[in-house]
């Protein structure tokens, strides 16, 4: 988990200031209608945290694995995000991800092995220690998305 934790710290530094750094025209812009623009891919990534904070947070304590599913159109779209200020959806994503980072890092390794449902429609139980690793490969998907060419990566 150290590694996961240390990699999503890492990508949140750098890329907070990387993402600062876009015109806004740039970071606004839909290339199509029906397509995220690279503001609302940052704040899928903010829905995807704020969902996954919720997994690592009740994953630890619940006596069944809680079923945390995360329907990303309608939140992107109940976000209202391409109407947000830049400065305001990026520190938003920083500071979700830093309290991430903390609650990592606080985790009893026991707690690496217990449970959640990430399922729509079945029973899909992914560990916390899963979830954690997958979020970081989620986040760097996306991250090709704002900044393209920044990692190598095949995400499902």
């Amino acid at each position: 988990m150290k590694h996961t934790i240390d990699e999503l710290r890492r990508l949140v530094i750098e890329y907070t200031a990387k993402i600062s750094a876009l015109p806004e025209p740039e970071f606004s812009a839909k290339p199509l209608p029906h397509k995220w623009s690279k503001k609302e891919v940052l704040g899928h990534l903010i829905d995807s945290a704020q969902n996954n904070l919720r997994r690592f947070i009740c994953g630890q304590y619940e006596p069944f694995p809680p079923h945390i599913v995360y329907h990303q159109d309608f939140w992107v779209y109940a976000n209202a995000y391409g109407h947000a200020p830049k400065d305001d959806v990026i520190q938003l994503w920083r500071l979700t991800n830093e309290r991430i980072c903390e609650i990592l890092h606080t985790m009893p390794p026991e707690n690496y092995a217990r449970t959640c449902n990430t399922s729509k429609d079945d029973v899909q139980l992914r560990t916390l220690e899963w979830l954690a690793d997958d979020y970081v490969k989620h986040m760097k998907h996306h991250l090709n998305q704002i900044i393209p060419g920044s990692f190598d990566i095949v995400y499902k």
